[in-house]
């Protein structure tokens, strides 16, 4: 599930925006009719082709300037004064650029759809769809870029079920633009390749950190001081009780355990990645009860560090208890809400979020 905020004229009001320009030209064409000539209200409709250039096709803006300009030869026969021909040739010619610019605006919404496609693409690779259900666990996931019009940033998520049980990956890079999306896809696709082979969450953090120091070295020097991400894996064996989870400087998730909710604090810091080299290669894993019935969020730091108008973050642990018995679809769908009420509509950074219930299936009947 991913959910995105737009602002977007429907139903009636869709209508009434597109309808603008006829609209436009029916006032000005009544006015001009039922006021004296002195006013001349008629200069105004050159207004419609402009505003039609905005929003219709071509042919239809051209037949609304043709429109016009008959309807000033009308008005010319109720006063003879107004009919010029500098008047007829500035609703020609502003008919003319009108079409030229809805031309132009039709070329670049063709070529921004065609943007949005390759985006959309990029962000099935990078953010693919996840299963709603592996094993015992329901899994549901948000993702916003901070951009309106963006489809992927820098915060990534990933999960795989494996021989040694579901492994989750949460994280964020650090840094702007296509190197962040290149470096979070550089760490998501090494996630995809190592989760299944590797045996303990120690191993495959160390191909995660390999992996994105080679690409740190791919990227222009003046990059690569912001080629560094936090990132957080979680284990859940099939069956189990417990989680593990390693926290390499992300913000530590939150536990609805046995109707109290829980932040994971990392009991020892462990290195994110990339920066093994200044900080060391040290890395720490805690094990955490995980039963049935038990729910898990995982979250980027785009979550904590949304503001209100008064500059203080998002509470995520006070609002969590008000939900703590939430389902995970309706758990994000709100948590998204929420946010967007809490800033205002005016989220400056990426975020993502995972959401996972431990529910075995029900056993089959005999």
């Amino acid at each position: 599930m991913r959910l995105r905020h737009r602002h977007r004229p429907y139903g009636g009001q869709r209508q009434a925006v597109l309808l603008s320009p006829l609209l436009v030209t029916v006032v000005i064409t009544a006015v001009a009719f039922a006021t004296p000539r002195q006013i001349a209200f008629s200069r105004l409709l050159p207004a419609a082709p402009a505003l039609a250039a905005a929003l219709w096709p071509v042919l239809p803006t051209v037949l609304l300037g043709a429109f016009c300009l008959a309807v000033m030869i009308g008005i010319s026969f109720v006063y003879s004064d107004l009919g010029t021909p500098y008047t007829v040739a500035a609703i020609a010619a502003v008919t003319l650029a009108a079409a030229y610019a809805s031309h132009l605006r039709l070329l670049r919404e063709e070529t921004l759809y065609q943007v949005r496609l390759v985006a959309d693409a990029a962000q099935q690779v990078l953010l693919r769809p996840l299963p709603p259900r592996i094993h015992d666990i329901e899994i549901h996931s948000l993702y916003r870029a901070a951009q309106e019009q963006a489809r992927i940033g820098g915060d990534f998520y990933e999960a795989a079920d494996t021989p040694y049980g579901l492994r989750l990956l949460i994280g964020d890079v650090r840094g702007k633009g296509l190197a962040a999306v290149g470096a979070a896809a550089a760490v998501t696709n090494c996630f995809r390749e190592n989760a299944y082979d590797q045996p303990d969450l120690t191993s495959l953090i160390h191909r995660l950190q390999t992996t994105m120091t080679r690409y740190s070295t791919t990227t222009p020097a003046h990059d690569q001081q912001e080629h560094f991400a936090t990132a957080l894996i979680t284990e859940i064996p099939h069956h189990g009780n417990h989680a593990s989870i390693l926290n390499c400087g992300h913000p530590p998730p939150l536990l609805v355990h046995r109707d109290d909710v829980r932040l994971l604090e990392p009991t020892q810091p462990s290195t994110p990645l990339n920066l093994a080299g200044l900080l060391g290669d040290h890395y720490y894993i805690d094990t955490v009860p995980f039963t049935p019935g038990d729910q898990l969020l995982l979250y980027t730091d785009g979550v904590t560090e949304t503001r209100n108008h008064h500059g203080t973050f998002f509470p995520l642990p006070d609002w969590m208890r008000r939900h703590r018995t939430t389902a995970p679809r309706e758990l994000l769908g709100r948590l998204h809400t929420d946010l967007l009420h809490y800033s205002s509509g005016a989220l400056d950074d990426d975020i993502a979020a995972l959401a996972l219930h431990y529910r075995p299936a029900p056993a089959p009947r005999p």
